[in-house]
């Protein structure tokens, strides 16, 4: 499912002439990419996990993430309704390298990115990064506070992960609802800033 811009309805016949925003859930193995997409969506969300293989063992590094087993092996998708005129659907990428092919495809029509990052493996965001800036695509950091993590504040964040001043960093527990609906909330507006300034600035 991949919309050309964000413009076009959202195909349903209980959503006519909704206006479907398309954003992107990233980061790394194990960040918890489903787990925010299934922790907002309002539908059931669609899932494409595999359970994680002795072959994979091999390939994905777990440190941190021992107890895991089960692995996005295409995407997630979820919904999750803003207002009358507003539908976001959510697009959850898999995390390892092997699957990033997808990621081009995944991005068409997105207008944001959330990347999803876990403070005991960060160097695990650097792709996911690199991905959105040379692609030009307005992302923000979301830090899942893992039980037991080290905390660390956004300006420790933003100089480990070498952001520009303005790529806003936000912290939540991909978990909760509540949580994770504040980042959605924090991109939204962050894209709606950018683009206010390009209209300003005459670029867009």
């Amino acid at each position: 499912m991949v919309f050309e811009n964000s413009d076009q309805s959202a195909g349903s016949p209980g959503l006519a002439g909704v206006r479907a925003v398309k954003l992107l859930i990233a980061g790394g193995f194990g960040v918890g990419k489903t787990t925010l997409v299934t922790a907002v969506s309002e539908i059931k969300p669609l899932r494409t996990e595999e359970r994680l293989s002795a072959i994979g063992a091999g390939v994905d590094d777990l440190t941190g993430v021992e107890r895991k087993t089960t692995t996005t092996v295409a995407l997630d998708f979820g919904r999750i309704t803003i207002n009358s005129e507003v539908v976001l659907y959510l697009f959850g990428t898999p995390g390892q390298d092997r699957f990033w092919f997808m990621w081009k495809e995944l991005s068409v029509g997105a207008i944001g990115a959330v990347v999803l990052v876990d403070t005991r493996r960060l160097g695990d965001s650097f792709g996911s990064i690199d991905f959105f800036e040379s692609r030009q695509i307005p992302f923000i950091v979301a830090v899942n506070c893992f039980d037991g993590a080290e905390v660390y504040d956004e300006e420790e964040v933003r100089q480990a992960l070498d952001l520009d001043d303005n790529v806003p960093v936000q912290m939540c527990d991909a978990r909760d609802r509540t949580s994770s609906k504040h980042v959605l909330v924090r991109l939204l507006e962050h894209v709606m800033a950018l683009a206010t300034a390009g209209a300003a600035a005459g670029r867009w």
